[in-house]
């Protein structure tokens, strides 16, 4: 059997400076074996760096950003009351350990504090809850009503739950083998992995939605202003925001975690007025529940690229 060729990135990056720190960052992310793409964006100036920029990949919980987004926008214009009460029964809902997929009883949450639920603590009752109202279809349509041709929405969070147990059972370690087997096969055993039916990005989708949401350039702007907030609330510091700890610094994102996926999206932004908009999305060759190195190492390239691109 002939050996699987090396990993080589595709670079992007404004200039020599810049492919450096893309060199750098690539370097880092394959010496704790993990694969992926990457871009790091300025805002203000449009200067980037990153690497495998155009490659589609599942979205796990990044979905939950567009989702969001388009469920604000329908609250920004009437269609949707913030206030309504929704009943979730963790009976019938969707398979997670926060939020009310943690809940061991029914319970009623308004519209907005769905939203809140789903972005700050990545709720996955939540966002089918969402999709309840916001169908899928809906939502993958008004994305390319927007111009956001690079994202796709084909599914609800708990699907990717029923296609790993489908394939695996309740053996959540061999659902990790056969994503990491099939990732190289391209043969998917487990459908909401395979490109052709998974909620897909790149991350030169994803930066651009970040770039529009915080320049006001989609939807509502009361929407836009709403996904900047709960994003900023986001509880989990492990991935972008781990290097980025400081009183002069805020970073606003959401995370997406899913067998051997690690991604976040999201954007830091200085007292100095610089903003930078990111996104990274991982694969793993481990069968791991939890890597805090790959995750340390999508901190430190994140700290990197901002570094970079701030000046």
């Amino acid at each position: 059997m002939s050996a699987r060729p090396a990993y080589r990135p595709a670079y992007a990056a404004t200039d020599g400076a810049h492919l450096d720190v893309a060199e750098a960052i690539a370097k880092e992310w394959a010496a704790v074996g993990v694969r992926g793409s990457f871009l790091a964006r300025s805002i203000d100036t449009g200067e980037q760096l990153g690497f495998d920029v155009d490659e589609a990949v599942p979205l796990a919980s990044v979905v939950k950003v567009p989702l969001a987004l388009v469920a604000l926008d329908r609250i920004a214009t009437g269609e949707l009351d913030a206030a309504r009460p929704v009943r979730v029964d963790p009976a019938t809902s969707s398979v997670g350990s926060t939020g009310l997929a943690a809940f061991r009883h029914p319970a009623a949450v308004a519209v907005g504090d769905l939203l809140l639920l789903m972005l700050t603590v990545s709720d996955n009752a939540s966002a089918d809850a969402l999709f309840d109202l916001v169908p899928v279809a809906d939502v993958d349509a008004r994305l390319r009503s927007w111009g956001c041709s690079g994202i796709r929405v084909r599914h609800r969070l708990n699907r990717m739950y029923e296609c790993a147990a489908g394939a695996a059972g309740n053996d959540f370690s061999l659902a990790q083998e056969v994503a990491i087997r099939d990732d190289h096969s391209g043969r998917h055993a487990i459908e909401t992995l395979d490109p052709a039916c998974a909620n897909l990005g790149t991350v030169t989708a994803l930066v651009d939605l970040l770039q529009r949401v915080w320049r006001d350039e989609i939807a509502h702007p009361d929407a836009t202003a709403e996904l900047r907030r709960l994003m900023g609330l986001q509880v989990f510091t492990q991935r972008l925001a781990s290097e980025l700890r400081a009183d002069t610094l805020r970073v606003s994102g959401k995370t997406g975690t899913f067998l051997h996926l690690r991604h976040e999206i999201g954007v830091v932004e200085a007292e100095s007025g610089h903003r930078v908009a990111m996104a990274a999305l991982t694969r793993s060759d481990r069968r791991a529940n939890l890597a805090p190195d790959i995750d340390l190492a999508i901190g430190i390239g994140a700290r990197h690229a901002f570094e970079a691109l701030r000046r």
